[in-house]
């Protein structure tokens, strides 16, 4: 399999995504590994290293910055990193990309230059968000798309589900609603009707679900709006931030409580392990005609290599075909 990784895309690009593409080529040799982006800034990053034959250079001369328009700099810079990454998998030169970049110029790309899948309306961003009893829920819609129709709701639990079946091998996946309350008449207009269709789908729905037992694992798959989710996961990142700032404020105040930390400190590593998003690697976005896989923007070598770990299990067990055949029906 090839994948192809945004070299220029990203906070610590391209460093972090040239020794993340790295470490991945050297720790999987069925897979070959496609930097794309400027060559000249690249190779001198690789200069002096053990270079395996599966790790190669595709020359892109333009980066999509963060700034940027995204329709208006897909359609402009046709030789950036991130677009033609998004050509190699629609031309089927590469059967997946990662990127670091600009999500919503990423979402352009997948939508103008690698395709939606037949019978998708909309394409859904789906992280993976810690939780207590480390298995973690797939949320999606995440900030894709700021609106949904309850029938967008209701093909993002599709997709989450097969997701976790194919990905995470769960064989019958929760699937839950976000909502203001657990029973099925509570929400806005957009849950309401969403939640009978839901109940319509061949998937083990387990109702409503509120935010504050979305870490306790209560369900496998969140499906909710953009404009919800990207709350409820920027809410879960500040929180998590400002907990570990508050202990780092407590644990220093005197030498009793630096002595206490020191004692604490694996069990404090392990709890910041557990809500570290690069561990998990990166958020597909699911519904595209080929696999593109959103890494953290702040994403370092860990998160790249491990979005190149998720994309080859995705790939493995066929998840893009999988969804085109559920939602088609063909």
């Amino acid at each position: 399999m090839r994948i192809a990784i945004d070299a220029m895309g990203g906070d610590n690009a391209p460093e972090v995504t040239v020794e993340g593409g790295l470490a991945a080529a050297t720790e999987w040799k069925d897979t070959e590994i496609v930097l794309v982006g400027d060559r000249s800034r690249i190779e001198p990053l690789l200069k002096g290293k053990q270079v395996p034959s599966n790790l190669t250079i595709r020359h892109a001369s333009e980066i999509i910055d963060a700034e940027d328009e995204p329709v208006r700099a897909v359609r402009r810079k046709k030789d950036s990193s991130m677009v033609v990454a998004g050509r190699m998998v629609k031309e089927q030169e590469a059967d997946a990309m990662i990127s670091a970049g600009n999500t919503g110029a990423l979402m352009t790309t997948g939508l103008l230059v690698v395709g939606r899948m037949e019978g998708i309306e909309r394409p859904a961003l789906a992280p993976m968000i810690p939780t207590l009893d480390d298995l973690g829920v797939l949320a999606l819609d995440l900030g894709a798309n700021m609106d949904a129709k309850p029938e967008h709701l209701a093909q993002y639990a599709q997709m989450g589900s097969l997701y976790r079946q194919k990905v995470h091998n769960i064989a019958e996946p929760r699937v839950g609603l976000l909502n203001v309350g657990t029973e099925a008449g509570k929400g806005n207009e957009l849950t309401k009707l969403a939640y009978p269709l839901l109940e319509q789908l061949p998937i083990r729905f387990v109702g409503n679900v509120e935010a504050r037992d979305v870490l306790t694992g209560s369900c496998d798959v969140l499906v909710c709006d953009g404009f919800a989710g990207n709350i409820l996961l920027k809410a879960l990142e500040g929180t998590a931030g400002a907990i570990f700032s508050l202990l780092r404020e407590q644990f220093n105040k005197s030498l009793k409580t630096k002595l206490a930390a020191a004692m604490l400190m694996p069990e404090l590593r392990g709890l910041k392990n557990k809500l570290d998003y690069t561990e998990h690697g990166g958020a597909p976005l699911l519904g595209l005609s080929g696999l593109v896989v959103k890494s953290h923007g702040s994403a370092d070598t860990n998160a790249v290599k491990n979005a190149v770990r998720q994309a080859r299990i995705a790939l493995q067990n066929r998840l893009v075909e999988s969804i085109s055949k559920e939602i088609s029906g063909k």
